[in-house]
This record gives C-alpha cells, structure tokens and sequence, in this order.
C-alpha cells in the first residue's frame, strides 16, 4: 500500500511540473506570463505603427536604445543612499525639463517628447515604457536581439544628478570609473557599447545629424567594431568637435570615446571578438541589457512580460567585412592576445555614408 500510495504522489508531482504555467489571453488572442502584461500588447501594436514608422529601424528606434541607457544610468550606490536618483525609473521623462537640459543628455529631448504621449495614452509607468520602446525597436533592425522586459517599476521617481552619464569626450579611465560605480565591468562597457551598431550623432556635431557610426545603420551588424578600428582620414562635417575624431570612411561619424575604447587593452580583446562572432555579440548584448534596465530594482518585484517582445526576423547576415576600399592595412588592431581576424573587403567603389 505504502509503495502504490508512494507511486502515486509521485506521479501526482511529475503531473503537477510539467503542467504548463498559466497564461493569459490578451488582444487579438494573444497570450502572456500574466495578465498584467496584456496592455503591453496594445502598446507594441501603437509604437509599431506610430512611433516606429509601421516597423522600421530608423531614427526613432536609434533614439529610443540610445535613451534605455540616459535613463538607467543615472544611478550611483552612493547617490541612492542619499536619496538621488533612481536607475531605470524613468526620471529622465517625469523630469525632463531638468535631465535633459544635462549636457550628456543633449538630443535626448526629441525622443522624450516623442514617447510620453504613449505612455500616458497607455497608462503605463515612464520607466516601464522606456525600456519596452527600446526593446521592441531594437526587434526591428535586420540580425537584432530580442531583449528581456520585465514591467512594474513604479512612476513615482527622482531626478538622476546631473554628470553621472559618461560623455564621448571622457578619457577611458573617467568612463570605467563612472560605469564600475554603476556596476559595469570594462567588459561589459564593450557589450553596452554593441548599440552603437544601429546608432548616429545628432548634436556632437550639429552641422550634420543623423551621421552614422558605421556603415550600416539600419543592420544590428559587427561592422561598427571592424570600421572603429580603421585609420582615420577626414572629419565628416565641419571639423574636430569637442568628442569626436577622424573617421574612415566619408559620411561616417567617429566618437572619441569609442575609437579610445576599442583600443584600450582592457577592452581590445572583446572589441574584436565581435567581429567574427555576431552570436556572442547579441547574446552578450542581451545579458548587460537585462543588468542595464533593472538599475535601481529588484527584479523579483517586477513581472516578466518577455514574452511581448516580437521575435525579431531570422536574418542571416553576411559575415563583417572590411570596408570597399579599405585593406587590412588600414586596420589599427589593438588585441594583443589574438591576430586581427583575415577578413576580406567587400567588392565595389570606395564607401560612404549616408545620413539615417
């Protein structure tokens, strides 16, 4: 009796994990970890056509990353111990004519303006909705990561203190320092910096917004790391601007910051990694996301609504190459622990760049 009672509670056990965990149905009829995350449908469907341009990576998705970090980064231990700042709480939005009037945070207030009717409309909190903008954007460019959501943070907020994010003309020591205090190894400093992938400038030099800093702009590529580590040549507007250096190719914009960084010998090695490893790129991009947005919080109180997130389109991308026109002699390699990858230059004139 003892052994078939035994039996049964186990079997009763193996019944019980492999049930399926409860979802809800939402919009359209489609499911959610919980019910709480079923407005975000309605939000993904509203931004997809009206924030996004009916799915596109264009500007508005470049702006919406670019601002999950300016949000989230406003966040020292120190400082919340003191009462300031937050992380990724969204006070970037419910204090904007205070954060985005930092200098850091030049450009950020076009996107700001952009978003906060959504999520008003919606009823959700600012933080919650900046890191679900720049996570479904992000879905939308060819070869991109889906991100981990999880929502709950609340909209009551205070304003970050102005100089906690990392300007392009900082020294590499100045901006290892500022992001070690935030928790961000060099390493990962590296894997933030994959975002730069699909991103411009609009304000380091104001004479020509929208310059890419690579040749790709709308492809979640390793070109961004193989065009960083080229010889410079020429400015792309009106010459040197506090931030910025020469860059490769014509159109194309270079950061200070990023040009340093890729050659800094504690971060080389994982810059030229990517080049010939777009998986390890996305999913080490996925993981330093998942610390990035969570700044301030505890991830056990807030709700995975993951599942929200479009799957982004199987995209085989074609391997990095070196710019046409360019050879290996233009490369400035910078690992001392690995050979520069052989790759090949792509076929055709000399690039430029156009403006996104």
């Amino acid at each position: 009796m003892f052994t078939k009672a035994l039996f049964a509670l186990t079997a009763l056990a193996v019944t019980v994990l492999a049930a399926p965990s409860p979802q809800a149905v939402c919009s359209k009829g489609r499911r959610a970890n919980s019910a709480s995350c079923c407005v975000w449908f309605d939000v993904l469907d509203d931004i997809q056509e009206n924030l996004f341009d009916g799915g596109e990576c264009g500007e508005e998705v470049h702006e919406s990353l670019r601002l999950t970090f300016h949000d989230a980064i406003g966040f020292s231990p120190k400082l919340i111990r003191e009462g300031k700042g937050g992380g990724a709480d969204g006070s970037i939005m419910a204090f904007s004519e205070i954060e985005t009037n930092f200098h850091a945070n030049d450009g950020v207030d076009e996107i700001v303006e952009e978003q906060r009717p959504f999520a008003i409309k919606h009823q959700v909190s600012f933080g919650d909705f900046i890191q679900f903008a720049g996570a479904v954007g992000v879905t939308n460019c060819a070869g991109g990561p889906r991100l981990q959501f999880l929502a709950g943070r609340s909209n009551i907020s205070r304003p970050s203190p102005d100089l906690l994010v990392p300007e392009p003309s900082d020294s590499n020591d100045v901006i290892f320092a500022r992001m070690g205090d935030a928790g961000f190894s060099p390493v990962e400093i590296v894997d933030l910096l994959v975002s730069h992938t699909v991103a411009a400038q609009d304000r380091v030099d104001p004479t020509i917004p929208g310059t890419p800093f690579d040749s790709t702009p709308e492809v979640f590529d390793s070109q961004f790391f193989v065009e960083t580590l080229l010889k410079g040549t020429a400015f792309p507007g009106n010459g040197s601007n506090v931030g910025e250096l020469v860059s490769p190719l014509g159109g194309e914009f270079r950061l200070f910051s990023d040009a340093n960084i890729a050659r800094d010998a504690r971060t080389a090695c994982e810059w030229q990694s990517f080049i010939t490893d777009h998986a390890s790129m996305v999913s080490k991009f996925e993981r330093v996301m998942v610390k990035l947005a969570t700044l301030g919080h505890n991830p056990r109180t807030l709700t995975d609504c993951s599942d929200v997130i479009p799957v982004p389109a199987n995209t085989r991308l074609p391997p990095a190459t070196l710019p046409a026109g360019k050879s290996l002699r233009d490369i400035e390699a910078a690992c001392r622990a690995t050979p520069f990858p052989a790759i090949k230059a792509a076929p055709g004139p000399v690039t430029t760049v156009a403006p996104v």
